[in-house]
């Protein structure tokens, strides 16, 4: 039962912080598009984004160990809503910002919130290490729940409402805020070893560099995630001619990518063996 309302604050909290991000996926690129911005115009302002995360993911680690993971997981929660906020205006820097701002955000959301809660089961409760598996892929799977809910939700305010493709990002400061007070509200204060980032870095890259399959598992992995940010970039402007519910697109792609971890996890367990190549 203590590991269970464990379980339950930390998903209170990160599964907001999941909602909200994903409600800002379906309509991204057709609030610029919106806004008379042209593809190359929207182009930079996503490459911004997205080198915002490797800039901010290189340091997250550092910066979530030395500021506190409670902290960090409050400080998402403010610099996302001022990112979402950004959305309301029409001028280019200023969503530029709000892009850089949103790199921050998710370096945050997929560094602070699992560094808290591990410390949290192994260090203040005690739990045994082997029930951490069994939190992350429960949560794994209700992310992709989430996500598509978020899609449909995402179309009812953008659409079905009326109220245009900026209402998303407006829906999501509320479960931003909540994700703040709650963490603030329920959880205790935790700190990392306080590294040098060089030192980081240092043993980050020499870990990559001195084994041949860490190599090339990083180099498959940045081609597949290359494909992605492309897919990510293209798939509105492909498909928003033809009028389709962007949020319901959305949802389907979510619904699709569960579907396959399903598959993954079926055609992997004991019954079948399968092995990945």
């Amino acid at each position: 039962p203590a590991f269970l309302r464990f379980q339950r604050d930390y998903y209170q909290v990160y599964f907001l912080a999941l909602a909200a991000d994903w409600l800002q996926g379906p309509y991204l690129y057709k609030l610029y598009q919106h806004y008379r911005f042209l593809e190359g115009q929207i182009a930079i302002i996503y490459v911004c984004g997205f080198a915002s995360s490797v800039l901010f993911g290189l340091v997250s680690t550092s910066l979530v160990d030395w500021l506190g993971r409670k902290k960090s997981c409050i400080l998402f929660s403010l610099t996302y809503s001022i990112c979402c906020l950004t959305k309301l205006s029409w001028d280019y820097f200023v969503l530029v910002v709000g892009r850089i701002l949103g790199g921050l955000s998710t370096a945050l959301l997929f560094s602070a919130f699992e560094a808290w809660y591990v410390h949290e089961h192994v260090e203040r409760h005690d739990f045994p290490a082997e029930w951490i598996p069994a939190t992350f892929s429960r949560a794994a799977f209700w992310n992709s729940v989430i996500a598509v809910g978020a899609g449909v939700v995402a179309n009812c305010f953008a659409e079905w409402l009326g109220l245009g493709p900026v209402a998303p990002f407006m829906v999501s400061i509320p479960l931003l805020m909540l994700t703040g007070v709650f963490a603030m509200k329920n959880w205790d204060e935790n700190y990392g070893k306080k590294r040098a980032l060089s030192k980081t870095c240092m043993d980050g890259l020499k870990c990559l560099l001195s084994d041949r399959r860490v190599l090339l598992l990083g180099t498959i992995q940045a081609l597949f995630e290359s494909v992605i940010y492309i897919f990510i970039f293209l798939w509105t402007p492909v498909l928003d001619p033809h009028g389709p519910p962007l949020g319901i697109v959305f949802s389907s792609f979510m619904a699709a990518s569960m579907v396959g971890s399903s598959l993954y996890r079926i055609a992997t367990s004991k019954r079948y063996h399968l092995q990945p190549i």
